[in-house]
């Protein structure tokens, strides 16, 4: 056989990055996130806004694998609530994704901008929010950093529909995922945890946005994080895993038990238990005429100013070396520590310090120990709540039979 007649392996077709100017101007970068730089393009054809995400090969293994992964996934997508592909490019230095272009504003700017604001409208959201979301889960995907960050508004007209963005952290759900990824405050149980889980994990996070909306708060948060900061994410990870939140007064007095009752089936502890994206669809509050029209305005625009002005609140962070480096504190190794917390390393977030006080690996294995097994939470609509995800004082955080696990068993996990 002539030596020419062999295939050493294909060749990888890359397009030139002519290809991608010829048919796009791009504009000044809009922002910088963990993986990839943001422009405004215009198709030089038609005149036509995109937004332009550029992820670059030389930041590393990760950033190479996000931008591959959110190709794959959006091109599996056509969904009205979710922010379309339309064009990608494969450069030997870089990747494109060209996107539908949202104009409108974040959730939280259009609420300060409204001069009436009820559970209606935050009815309207979710249920975007959850079709969208059905959708994902319709063809096992799961988008792991579902926030208010990525919610918007398509366009600035007055009944602009929501769409959600970011799909790089998301994931095909063959078998149970275990790698933990996410926006802290928003994580579920399980991923805390560190069980294995699914598409479960979407709808907690819907939980904990419909929350903040109905609230101006979060559901989860320690009181101690601008003068202990060292135990800010301890403290957050520990509540999360006990379900430990309230419909405290006055935020939630005026907020119907209908709507109460939908987030605490959305954030049930017990992912087995908790409610699917389709199931809260047909809830009376997404469905139904359940949700109030009192106006809420005031009250959650106070709050929402109040808490959410902090920078951790605008930045999509992984979790994999937080909990390594919580992990290598507890275990007093400041090397390890000081590796997982690596600032070049894309998309992790820094955890405390070595030698912050107390046992947390302890902290965890307590908290579960002391968990009733039997423990479900309530979902009679007629309740009335003070602490409606906990009608217990520790719930269940089981998941499939696995042994919750707060942090990894080696630093390779």
């Amino acid at each position: 056989m002539p030596f020419g007649c062999l295939t050493l392996g294909e060749k990888k077709d890359y397009n030139n990055p002519s290809e991608v100017t010829d048919k796009y101007d791009l504009g000044q970068i809009v922002k910088s996130e963990e993986f990839c730089e943001i422009f405004r393009a215009k198709d030089r054809n038609t005149l036509k806004m995109y937004t332009c995400k550029k992820f670059h090969k030389k930041d590393g293994r990760k950033v190479r694998k996000a931008a591959k992964n959110e190709i794959m996934i959006l091109k599996m997508l056509k969904h009205h609530n979710i922010l379309q592909l339309v064009d990608d490019f494969e450069t030997k230095k870089e990747y494109f994704l060209f996107l539908e272009l949202a104009t409108g504003r974040e959730v939280f700017d259009w609420i300060l901008d409204q001069g009436y604001y009820s559970e209606r409208d935050t009815s309207n959201v979710m249920r975007q929010v959850l079709e969208a979301v059905a959708y994902l889960h319709s063809l096992k995907i799961v988008h792991r950093n579902l926030k208010l960050e990525n919610l918007v508004y398509f366009n600035r007209l007055k009944h602009s529909k929501i769409v959600i963005s970011d799909f790089q952290l998301a994931k095909l759900e063959n078998g149970l995922i275990k790698d933990p990824c996410g926006t802290p405050e928003y994580l579920a149980p399980e991923v805390v945890g560190r069980q294995r889980y699914g598409r479960p994990v979407d709808c907690w996070a819907i939980g904990v946005i419909m929350y903040i909306l109905l609230s101006g708060n979060p559901p989860f948060y320690d009181d101690s994080d601008e003068e202990d900061p060292d135990n800010r994410d301890k403290n957050l990870f520990l509540k999360i895993l006990s379900g430990d939140y309230e419909f405290d007064s006055p935020y939630w007095d005026d907020i119907s038990d209908s709507a109460k009752n939908l987030v605490a089936s959305l954030m049930e502890v017990d992912q087995d238990q908790r409610l699917t994206a389709q199931e809260a669809i047909a809830h009376e509050w997404i469905s139904g005429n359940a949700a109030s029209d009192k106006n809420i305005k005031d009250g959650v625009c106070a709050q929402i100013e109040k808490n959410f002005a902090k920078a951790k609140w605008k930045k999509a962070v992984r979790v994999t070396t937080l909990m390594k480096r919580l992990r290598a504190s507890e275990q007093g190794d400041p090397a390890a520590a000081g590796a997982a917390a690596d600032p070049n390393t894309p998309g992790d977030a820094a955890g405390p310090p070595p030698g912050s006080s107390g046992s947390f690996a302890a902290s965890i294995k307590a908290a579960l120990s002391e968990k009733a097994p039997d423990t479900q939470t309530a979902t009679n609509p007629t309740l009335s709540l003070p602490t409606a995800a906990r009608q217990a004082e520790q719930p269940q955080a089981r998941c499939n039979g696995d042994v919750p696990q707060m942090l990894p068993q080696s630093k390779g996990d």
